[in-house]
This record gives structure tokens, sequence and C-alpha cells, in this order.
């Protein structure tokens, strides 16, 4: 085994945590998917908003928790924008996201450099309001030599919240229905567009949480765009088995699907391989899972409507 200390309690609670910080957005992606839509801007706005909470708090003298409140909004307000155009102009979510990371990514950055003269925004923990702060996002238990954050608490009640509401709500049967048929869901009175501007809102509302997770734990607001692509969640997803073209797809698929992120990010580190190999993994992963995408896909098509 080239990663024996993946075994310990200490490489339990390392695989966790990177699939718990994947996990959350990969969720909120894999309820898009499954709704036949594609959020590419999710990644931004983790970064975004974190450096909103950062300005606030150490340019304009905020408390941690109004500046989080104000943050919230502001993705609340990207995720309901980027609905809104996909529900009112029919164009592809693919693309009106990708514009969405564009646009949060020049002026996120181009504003932070403007007001605080770099893209870095560090000594935030003396802000009012932070010890309660770090007790919600922050706080972890020791067991053995591992350290378990309170991210991984985070990730398996949302994991648990939406599994449940896919399943025993309308809410879920709304986003199978606009994924499987849109147009016959709409013809049924599915309420297509606000199920939509929902979904967006809460792709958008996970992005935050992403970032704030880790502003709180370091204190810092970075404006490295890099740190938290989006295309990860998207991966997590599809190999969690949510299907590109909607219809399909699990809140208990998606955390698998970070889960074996999390064990491959973390085991290459271990073992002291080139990060590159995980990269080259990751691609025969999504591969792999593309492929069996295909599978079900024609399966369902097979599979008598009557």
């Amino acid at each position: 085994m080239q990663a024996p200390d993946l075994l310990t309690a200490a490489g339990a609670a390392g695989v966790l945590d990177t699939a718990a910080l994947l996990g959350i957005g990969a969720l909120a992606v894999g309820l898009l998917l499954i709704a036949g839509h594609i959020d590419l801007s999710i990644g931004m706005v983790a970064v975004s908003s974190a450096l909103a909470t950062g300005l606030l708090v150490g340019e304009a003298g905020w408390g941690i928790w109004p500046a989080l409140a104000a943050s919230l909004a502001g993705a609340l307000l990207v995720g309901l924008l980027n609905g809104w155009l996909v529900v009112r102009t029919g164009l592809p979510s693919f693309l009106v996201t990708l514009a969405a990371h564009l646009v949060l990514q020049g002026t996120a950055l181009a504003l932070t450099r403007a007001i605080a003269g770099r893209t870095v925004l560090q000594g935030l923990g003396d802000a009012p309001g932070w010890s309660s702060a770090r007790a919600a996002f922050d706080s972890s238990v020791q067991w053995g030599d591992g350290t378990f954050r309170i991210s991984i608490v985070w990730w398996l009640g949302l994991t648990a919240c939406a599994g449940w509401a896919l399943w025993r709500t309308r809410l879920g049967n709304a986003v199978f229905a606009i994924g499987g048929a849109r147009r016959a869901a709409r013809e049924l009175g599915v309420p297509v567009q606000r199920t939509t501007l929902t979904l967006f809102c809460g792709t958008a509302a996970a992005g935050w949480l992403v970032g704030t997770l880790g502003l709180v734990r370091i204190t810092t607001a970075d404006g490295d765009p890099s740190l938290m692509p989006a295309i990860e969640f998207l991966v997590a997803a599809v190999i969690g088995g949510c299907l590109l073209t909607g219809g399909y797809g699990s809140a208990v698929g998606t955390a698998v699907g970070a889960l074996l992120y999390g064990v491959a990010r973390f085991g290459v580190t271990l073992a002291g391989w080139d990060p590159l190999w995980f990269q080259a993994f990751l691609g025969v992963l999504l591969l792999v899972a593309l492929l069996a995408n295909g599978i079900v896909r024609t399966r369902l098509r097979a599979v008598p409507l009557s």
C-alpha cells in the first residue's frame, strides 16, 4: 500500500475534510444537474463572497456576523440573477454561469485591489464576533491523532437534508420532473421557474458556505480563483451518478463522488506522488463516470413510458 497513513485517524480526518469542502459544493451542483442545468460560477462565488466578507471586516470595520450576512445576500443575488437569466432568456445555463464566473472574477479582484491595495486580506481574526463564528465554522474534535472539523458535520447534515428533500417533498419531485421532461413538467403545472431559481440560489449559498469555511479557518480571504474551481464540484457530482442531461442523480451519490475525490487527492499527497498524477486520476474517473452516464441514459430511454 502506497499510503498506509490513510487508515489512521489523521488520514481519515484529512480525507473527510477534503471531501466535505468539495462535497458541499458538489451537492448543490448535483441537485442542479438533476434539474438539467449546470453552474460554473459557484467556485468564484466562494472566492468573491470571502473577499466581500474580508473587505467589510478589514476595511470597513464591520463585525464578522453582519459581514457574513451581507456577503450571503450578495451571493444569493448572484444565484437569483443566474436563474432569472436562464429561465427568462432560455440561454444554456453553462454559458450564463460561465459569464457570471468571469464577471465575478474581474469585479471581485479589481474592487478588492482598488479598495485594499491587494487581493489577499489577512488578520481578520480580531473582528467582533469572531469567536462565535469560529465555533460555527471552524470548531473541531480531536480523536486519536486526527482532527475532525465541523465542515464534516455541515456536509453530512446538508446531504441528509437534500436527500430527504429530493425524495419526500414537492420540491424534489419538481427537480426530477424538470430534469426528465421540462416541457411536460411545465404543462402539468410544475413550478419550473420557481424551482430553477431556488436551485441556483442553492448553489450560490453553497459557494458562500465553502468560502466562509475557508475564510474563518485561516482568518484570510484569498482572491486566487484557482483555490476552488467549479469544475471540481461538477466532476464530483458526475462521478456520484448525476446525469449531465438531467433527470437522474442523488444526494448520497454526490457525497460518494466527493469522498472518492477526497481519498484520491489526500492519498496522492500522503504517498508523496507528483500532484499531476491526481489530475490524471481525476480525468480517468470523470471519463468512467461519463461512460456510465451514457449507459444509464440509454437504458432510461429504453424504458417504456407507460
